[in-house]
């Protein structure tokens, strides 16, 4: 290992740092808003959480996927869920900065990491599709918990990442879960008892 290697790596950290100041739409609690840093470090723990029932799956892969899956966020920002369009240039923008973002790394550390965004962001793999689940239900748990402004839409959360969620059954009985919680805060009730 060379000073120019750490140092290349270092600069990389210091600049994912700015997923701190990344505003996402949701928010916390307390009132504050979300940022992407936040929703990304609960999202792994989610994964860590539940990873004792999905045997058959790479942890470390699944984790390593979901710590990358949101740095193409950290110039452009986070589009909110609901705002969210298949067509909608988002994953070309995410790509190009997920692109910038590494470009400093050493060669063969960029390419594990631009692998590990190509794998989640097509989503077939095992672990990236369980990470798409895990990703869809950490947002919609915030949705349940967090202070939201009174016109908040509860009702997205009912159809958000089905997709996702209901290929794998233990993500499907959380979202069920999840589901329970976002009809009693649509309802005006705490969305958890």
């Amino acid at each position: 290992m060379s000073r120019d290697d750490l140092e290349a790596r270092l600069a990389f950290l210091r600049e994912a740092e700015r997923l701190k100041d990344t505003l996402r739409s949701g928010f916390t609690a307390h009132g504050a808003r979300e940022s992407t840093a936040e929703h990304s470090w609960r999202v792994c723990l989610f994964a860590l959480c539940f990873s004792d029932l999905l045997p058959d799956i790479d942890v470390q892969r699944l984790l390593s996927l979901l710590i990358i899956h949101d740095l193409g966020e950290v110039y452009e920002g986070d589009v909110p869920a609901t705002d969210q369009r298949v067509d909608d240039g988002r994953d070309a923008r995410e790509r190009a900065d997920f692109q910038k973002i590494t470009a400093v790394l050493p060669d063969k550390l960029r390419t594990q990491f631009r692998d590990l965004f190509d794998e989640y962001t097509a989503g077939e793999t095992k672990e990236a599709k369980l990470a798409k689940g895990f990703d869809k239900l950490e947002t919609m748990v915030q949705h349940t918990q967090g202070e939201n402004p009174d016109h908040f839409d509860y009702e997205f959360n009912l159809t958000y990442g089905n997709r996702w969620t209901d290929e794998v059954p233990l993500l499907r009985a959380l979202r069920d879960i999840v589901d329970e919680a976002t009809i009693r805060r649509a309802k005006g009730e705490p969305g958890w008892q």
